[in-house]
This record gives C-alpha cells, structure tokens and sequence, in this order.
C-alpha cells in the first residue's frame, strides 16, 4: 500500500469510527485550554480534569490566577505531577498574558511559544482547538501510530509533524490529531497491544509495527 492509499485508508476509517472529536481537556476558552494543556504534560487528561475545575474556581483568567501565589497554584496543581515547574509557568505567563496582551491570550504560534511553560506542541493544540487555525499537535499516540503505520520514520516528534501536515490534507488536520488519539487510547495502546483489537495497523502498519502485535 502506498503512503497516499494508507492515508486515505486512515482518514476514512477514524472517520467511521470518530465521526465526532469532542476535545478531551474540559474548558470553556482559549485561557482554561491553555493552562489545562500545560498541565497535561506527563499527566493524563483524565486527572488534569479533575484538578481544573478546583483551579479555575480560584482563577479561571489571568488577572485571578495572579493574584494568587505561585506556591498556592502548585498545591492545587500538585496530583498533575511536576508542579513546581508547572506553576510558575502558569504564574508567570498569566502575568505575561496581562502585561502583554491585554489578559487575552495571543493568537499566533510565535508569540504562543514565547509564554514559559508553552511549547510547539501545547501551542499547536491552542490555535486548532481554540482558534481553529489549522495545526497538527503531535503527541506520544500520534507520533507512535504514525511509525507504526508507516506514515513516518519516526525519529522525532518534529519529523513525524512534517511528514503528517505533507501527507494529510490541511482541511483534516485539527479532527484527524484527535481521532488518531482517540483510536490510540482505544485500539492500539502503549502497552500490550493486540492484534484482534489494532486493526489498522494490522491492515497498513510495518512489518515491525504488525510483528509487535500480540
């Protein structure tokens, strides 16, 4: 199967699957998105929503969260794992947000990525989930499946968001990162994978990738 004939193989069959992709980070704008994906790293989504509703009680805007003190945010914070970091992140780009823009967070990658605690990736999940521009978030299932698949060379995350955005369509790019989570959480997770179950990768997937099927 060649990469054009896999990729319209994936997009047809997550969108049997996933015809809808609520997003999985409870928020209610770009601001409650922002810092709920900031706290995401190296947590499951699942937990920061349980932390968040207690944050965002206190503050669920920037000129709240200042007023609070760093060490106040990270004993909330705290079960999402690294919060020291995390907290002074969250801290000082609400401070940056105020100063800078107005409380309002900034709708470009460039200045997205220049706020602590947010990377290329964090960024990419903001502008496609809450602006809606057209972005390919790569996370840990994404750049898995896409090796797998065959869809990459997975050497890094960079790699495979190149090789995903020369591939798909731009017009699939903000659905197709979520269902292709969704499908990994589902089908085909990290560990012990199975065959009967990872049916794409079954059908597309590398000689290596359908080897490590159990």
């Amino acid at each position: 199967m060649t990469k054009k004939e896999k990729v319209l193989y994936i997009i047809d069959e997550l969108e049997k699957l996933y015809p809808e992709t609520p997003i999985p980070l409870d928020h209610t704008d770009a601001y409650t998105l922002l810092i709920a994906v900031l706290l995401s790293a190296q947590c499951t989504d699942k937990r920061v929503n349980e932390i968040t509703p207690i944050l965002f009680k206190r503050a669920n805007n920037p000129f709240d969260m200042i007023k609070l003190d760093v060490e106040e945010i990270r004993e909330i914070i705290r079960p999402c794992g690294l919060s020291p970091r995390k907290s002074k992140a969250i801290f000082v780009l609400s401070q940056m947000l105020i100063e800078k823009y107005n409380g309002e967070v900034p709708e470009s990658f460039e200045a997205l990525e220049e706020l602590p605690g947010v990377g290329h990736k964090t960024a990419s999940v903001v502008m496609s989930q809450a602006f809606g521009v057209p972005a390919f978030p790569v996370d840990t299932h994404i750049h898995r499946l896409l090796t797998r698949w065959g869809i990459t060379n997975g050497k890094n995350v960079e790699q495979t968001e190149k090789d995903a955005k020369r591939l798909f369509p731009e017009e699939t790019w903000n659905k197709l990162h979520l269902q292709i989570i969704f499908y990994g959480r589902e089908y085909s997770p990290a560990r012990s994978p199975k065959m009967e179950k990872d049916y794409i990768t079954r059908t597309i997937g590398t000689k290596k990738a359908i080897g490590e099927l159990k």
